[in-house]
């Protein structure tokens, strides 16, 4: 496989978008006053994985992999073990998952992946997949004595959600993420209010929710240019 610099790929925009969020994470990093260089490792990779996951390209599930990883840690520390679980159990494989389905569809050969539009069985698998694991994880998490358990269930239904949309390769992922970045916008604010030094978190929370939404946008063009609108 010929190695690519993805970051070639970028457009103005994108450029602009991912500078201003490296810059925000970074500056909120040095407002908190607590140099936890993990904390900004994580979200430095996030909003990273996230610009290039906007545009359908598979770098962004890789550096998804990695995000997972150094989240899992982090959630681990504040006793978030939902956050935990949800990211080192579901979110990294699934990612690993999505880095396989999307590099044998690719759009014509190119970096971009093809879109795909669910079916109805593929529709229905979401709904009852998404509740079933949701419900287990309830009482996984109470077991463990989860930190802001009601919050951390409704981040494991949004997580998976967006998981499986990423893995099938359909623009509503970004809506299930957005979902899911509310979510952990109010798990990290939570946080941050006991220990100033989560606060990059939220920032990176809020760039990913903005990440999102142009994703959100990007894939929506993308499907009509590969004619499935």
């Amino acid at each position: 496989m010929k190695i690519r610099n993805p970051f070639l790929s970028l457009s103005k925009f994108e450029w602009l978008l991912w500078l201003c969020s490296i810059a925000i994470v970074s500056a909120s990093f040095v407002l908190s006053g607590s140099f936890y260089w993990l904390t900004l490792l994580a979200s430095l990779v996030g909003v990273t994985a996230l610009i290039f996951v906007s545009k359908g390209d598979v770098a962004g599930q890789v550096l998804t992999v990695i995000f997972s990883l150094l989240y899992g840690i982090i959630s681990y520390q504040y006793r978030y073990f939902g956050e935990m679980i949800t990211y080192l159990g579901m979110t990294m494989p699934t990612a690993l998952l999505s880095v396989y389905t999307w590099l044998k569809h690719p759009y014509q050969e190119s970096a971009e992946v093809e879109v795909h539009k669910l079916n109805r069985l593929q529709a229905i698998l979401l709904v009852v997949l998404t509740a079933v694991i949701t419900f287990v994880f309830y009482f996984i998490l109470k077991k463990f004595h989860t930190a802001n358990l009601v919050i951390s269930t409704v981040s494991v239904a949004t997580s998976f959600s967006a998981s499986y949309l990423l893995v099938c390769r359909s623009p509503f992922y970004a809506l299930a993420y957005a979902a899911n970045d509310i979510v952990l916008i109010i798990l990290w604010v939570l946080a941050s209010l006991e220990n100033i030094s989560y606060l990059p978190m939220v920032m990176c929370f809020v760039m990913f929710l903005l990440n999102d939404m142009y994703g959100l946008i990007n894939w929506r063009k993308m499907s009509a240019r590969q004619n499935l609108l």
